[in-house]
């Protein structure tokens, strides 16, 4: 016996990442048993942490499978291991939690599996019709967490007490339900219930069946979901989808839809295979993709868009009204009105939501942090997150150093805020435009949720250079008040460094095409060429500067931007401006002289959209260009316009008026505006691309980043990549960050992680 026991080896592990609340403490169980070692396994402050005690190759292959045979929800960053001295315990035991101040994270929300949604499709099943079915693979996380480390008395299931079943497979290792902090059933868990408009319960033997039957009638529902309310009604109804627009007052923006599965979607979309493996992912994004013609769906769904926003089910609640559903999709849209923030709490929707629903499905399981649908889109293969929200925050995201206790406020429109601890950057869901007092009390309402929950103290605040900014302001005053130390970074190079990531400390070109962002040098920014390195850029190059007739007026009528890229070349007066009162036209013609100037891309786009399509308003931000980009996605392309670069004092210049003059001749030889279109997103593709090629040859620089708003248009994204990579170039793009301004809070975190290195090197 003593030779044997001398040949015992003691280990000691701690785990960070992903690793609490999926799973993890019974598949190191079930991995010790395997192998035949000793010891126990443990939540902890710092994630997860476990001693084990075995021959050396058994230790060996412990440490193999630990990283190889991870659960699927599972996500390792760091793996601390140290040897131990003392002797082995008896057996193999998952231990109680220790607790301290957590550097653990949350999890986020992911998607019903297969086995939870068997469970609730079964009539032979105990959770047969339960719409808070959930295990270890799947359910709520980030939603219900109030505080780390995960367990259950810190998340909103506190007061729903497990039956003695539920508690069985809670206490359970053999079961996909072992410390399934969410776990409930029909007879210990949440309850839904349905009432009216006013707030009355309505007493109905099958729920879900008068649900159906009154939106088959035309009714609008808002539904308490996972982390906040939808507006439902049903997308085949045109009626019922323009009152949810009239009463939402959202006149054009898109709705998303959710289908009851792919062979729903197949009918109403033709999806790629990275398409539908998304759309089927643990994730659940919206997934954009391009309409079917004739299309099955009201057109008020997505009018004038070529693209429709897809989501399956990802609650149980979802997949019950779904499989109920005689129709082949429910509109599925965010719970608010428009420019305010997502209804979260029960009393809340009834306020703010009675003028808007019918009928309400309201549940008992509260909701601790709001958090929006994910939405995204493909560029080939390749993913583009247009909003970072449920299923992927609060996710951890790397920084070239460590930026500790740093607060990046992020931008106006599309608002997060990005907070750091060490090297990791934390993400928050979408918020929204920072514009009015509902949207900022969610900001601080989210930051105080984050910096309990992740235990984050501030050192220092980063924000945007634009002194108008509710954000700026928000940041100032935070810095004054706490003694912190106070950063500004311009827009667009905060918008590079979100796209070269971890990665920034390495010098690269980059090209930057956005709407809107304030220059250093006071310029109204958009269309720009940099080289970066590090936390310092230097402009190479930039659209040419045109003027920015009525300011903030030109962005909800790009009209005024069709009007001054004309006035370049000609005072003709095409159909779109024919639309407008002739004094008005007047007003706008007098102070282009005098007006701000812009190079921003995003302009040029909308009043190329305004030209083609005929309309002059922008219902939502950049309404025209995507106008502009379903004309182009029925184009070819053929012979793309080819616009010559100026070299100014300041750097090449592209001279974007001429791309307006090439259009206009073509429409008035009678070439079709999709081709117009096609022609344009290629040629502004190449042009670019062959001014980023001649700068590669001076600099000597082949890494090319992509960032700003023009690229959620994953045709010009796909046209610019082509172009790029036909010279020899690498282009970088934004990919789990969105290339709008809501991934601009972590290109500023970014930014700070890099001036803290700087700092301390100098």
């Amino acid at each position: 016996m003593g030779k044997v026991s001398s040949r015992i080896k003691g280990r000691r592990f701690v785990l960070q990442g992903r690793v609490q609340g999926v799973g993890f403490r019974p598949f190191v169980a079930r991995l010790a048993a395997r192998l035949d070692l000793k010891g126990w396994v443990r939540n902890g402050p710092e994630g997860v942490e476990l001693a084990v005690w075995g021959t050396p190759r058994a230790l060996s292959a412990f440490s193999a499978s630990l990283i190889s045979e991870l659960p699927p929800l599972a996500r390792l960053q760091r793996l601390r291991v140290r040897g131990l001295s003392e002797p082995p315990p008896e057996g193999f035991a998952i231990v109680e939690t220790r607790q301290g101040p957590s550097h653990t994270l949350a999890p986020p929300d992911v998607a019903t599996c297969q086995a939870c949604l068997s469970e609730i499709l079964d009539p032979g099943d105990r959770r047969f019709g339960y719409p808070f079915t959930n295990c270890t693979d799947c359910g709520p996380r980030y939603t219900v967490i109030e505080a780390l480390p995960y367990d259950r008395p810190k998340t909103s299931m506190r007061s729903f007490e497990m039956c003695p079943e539920c508690l069985a497979e809670y206490r359970d290792p053999r079961s996909r339900r072992f410390h399934a902090e969410p776990n409930a059933c029909p007879v210990c868990g949440p309850q839904i219930w349905l009432c009216d408009a006013r707030g009355e319960r309505i007493p109905v033997a099958d729920p879900l069946a008068f649900v159906v039957r009154t939106l088959r009638e035309g009714a609008l529902w808002a539904l308490k979901g996972l982390g906040g309310f939808h507006l439902v009604c049903d997308a085949q109804n045109e009626a019922a989808v323009r009152l949810l627009r009239e009463r939402k007052r959202r006149p054009k923006k898109p709705l998303a839809v959710m289908v009851r599965d792919l062979a729903a979607a197949r009918k109403i979309a033709e999806l790629t295979p990275a398409e539908e493996h998304w759309l089927s992912s643990p994730e659940a994004p919206i997934v954009l993709a391009r309409k079917r013609r004739p299309f099955p769906l009201a057109e008020s769904v997505a009018p004038g868009l070529h693209l429709v926003g897809l989501l399956l089910p990802y609650t149980p609640l979802h997949h019950l009204l779904l499989r109920a559903w005689p129709g082949l999709a429910l509109v599925m849209t965010s719970g608010n009105l428009s420019e305010e923030p997502l209804c979260y709490r029960n009393e809340e929707a009834l306020s703010r939501l009675s003028g808007v629903a019918d009928y309400f499905l309201l549940h008992d399981r509260p909701i601790v942090a709001p958090v929006d649908d994910s939405v995204l889109r493909l560029c080939g293969d390749r993913p583009v997150l247009l909003r970072r929200a449920r299923g992927f925050v609060p996710e951890p995201l790397s920084l070239p150093r460590r930026a500790p206790g740093t607060l990046a406020v992020g931008p106006l429109l599309k608002n997060t805020f990005t907070v750091t601890r060490e090297d990791q950057a934390l993400m928050s869901p979408h918020l929204g435009d920072l514009e009015s007092l509902p949207i900022l009390r969610r900001f601080e309402e989210t930051l105080t949720h984050y910096r309990r929950l992740f235990d984050l103290p501030l050192e220092q605040v980063v924000c945007d250079l634009h002194p108008d900014y509710l954000s700026t302001r928000l940041a100032e005053e935070r810095a004054q008040k706490e003694g912190l130390r106070l950063l500004k970074v311009q827009h667009h190079l905060a918008h590079a460094l979100s796209a070269l990531g971890e990665s920034a400390e390495e010098p690269a070109l980059a090209l930057v095409l956005d709407g809107a962002g304030l220059g250093e040098d006071g310029l109204i920014r958009g269309g720009e060429i940099y080289l970066v390195e590090g936390p310092v850029f230097r402009r190479l190059g930039s659209l040419s500067p045109v003027p920015l007739p009525g300011g903030q007026a030109a962005e909800r009528e790009p009209w005024r931007m069709l009007l001054a890229y004309l006035s370049f070349f000609t005072e003709e007066v095409p159909e779109p401006l024919r639309k407008i009162p002739a004094e008005k036209l007047e007003v706008a013609r007098r102070v282009l002289s005098r007006g701000p100037l812009t190079t921003g891309a995003g302009r040029l786009f909308e009043a190329l959209g305004c030209l083609l399509s005929g309309e002059t308003v922008n219902h939502y931000e950049g309404e025209l260009a995507a106008r502009l980009e379903a004309l182009a996605a029925e184009g070819v392309g053929e012979r793309p316009y080819q616009v010559a670069p100026r070299r100014e004092r300041k750097g090449v210049q592209l001279p974007a008026w001429e791309f307006v003059r090439e259009a206009l001749r073509d429409l008035r030889a009678g070439v079709p505006p999709e081709e117009v279109a096609a022609r344009f997103h290629r040629g502004l593709a190449q042009s670019l691309a062959r001014v980023l090629s001649e700068l590669s040859e001076k600099t000597g620089l082949r890494r090319v980043v992509l960032s700003g708003g023009c690229f959620q248009n994953a045709l010009f994204l796909e046209e610019t990549l082509s172009a790029l990579e036909k010279y020899g170039l690498f282009p970088v793009f934004n990919s789990r960050i969105p290339p709008n301004d809501g991934g601009l809070s972590y290109g500023q975190a970014v930014y700070a992680s890099l001036s803290r290195a700087s700092a301390q090197r100098s």
